[in-house]
């Protein structure tokens, strides 16, 4: 979805139990294996990881195979969310990425169902509310509560905005934008240890859910 940590560290302890297929936009690749000594443990794993390139707004067969005829395949179509590449990244190869490549969401889709995945929600791009909004279930970046909740944890300098995430609450913020349109589930995943919507008996959990909303858990089942 993205080259940030989060997205990416798991990569290297998966790679210990079974053959990976890496699915990533060219641009988080190269990020991972020129501009990242560590990842290239991935090459040396034993069978490598293979490597499949994302390309963005085009529909692909993802399914055992790449079968797209099989019964109940599944459509994948990768969408730009308007994030930014992550701070690691070193300039000389920042200049030569894709900006668009940097975060993405998917659309999966089977059959009349659709689902939207997006665990990180950038501020340049308005595209996500489209696929949101069209979709049976969407997973939204539920991370930050207030612009301003980091600094004032005293976590960081930053803002939900300038580190990639639209904050739940305030003017354009992701209760705002969203609305009470759309025609499936909403569920807020990525939601970090700050953000007061964990508190079952907090004002915010109580706002959330009173907009149509519901917060992930582990272990959290959804069938469509």
């Amino acid at each position: 979805m993205s080259a940030d940590v989060d997205s990416v560290a798991g990569l290297l302890h998966l790679r210990e139990f079974q053959p990976l297929t890496v699915y990533a936009t060219a641009s988080v690749r190269r990020i991972l294996l020129e501009d990242n000594r560590i990842f290239r443990v991935l090459e040396r794993s034993n069978p490598p990881v293979c490597w499949r390139e994302i390309p963005l707004n085009t529909w692909l067969p993802f399914t055992a195979g790449d079968d797209s005829s099989a019964e109940g395949a599944i459509r994948v179509r990768a969408v730009p969310l308007g994030g930014a590449y992550p701070d690691y990244v070193s300039e000389g190869l920042r200049r030569s990425l894709n900006p668009e490549e940097a975060v993405i969401g998917l659309a999966l889709a089977s059959g009349k169902k659709q689902f939207f995945y997006a665990p990180s929600l950038g501020v340049r791009s308005g595209e996500w509310k489209e696929w949101a909004h069209a979709s049976d279930l969407c997973l939204i970046d539920g991370t930050f509560w207030d612009d301003k909740e980091l600094i004032s944890a005293g976590a960081s300098s930053k803002t939900a905005r300038e580190i990639g995430h639209i904050p739940l609450s305030g003017k354009g913020g992701l209760l705002e934008e969203f609305g009470a349109d759309g025609r499936g589930r909403r569920v807020l995943i990525h939601i970090n240890n700050t953000n007061p919507i964990l508190d079952e008996e907090s004002a915010e959990y109580r706002e959330v859910r009173r907009a149509g909303w519901e917060i992930a858990y582990d272990g959290m089942e959804i069938e469509l």
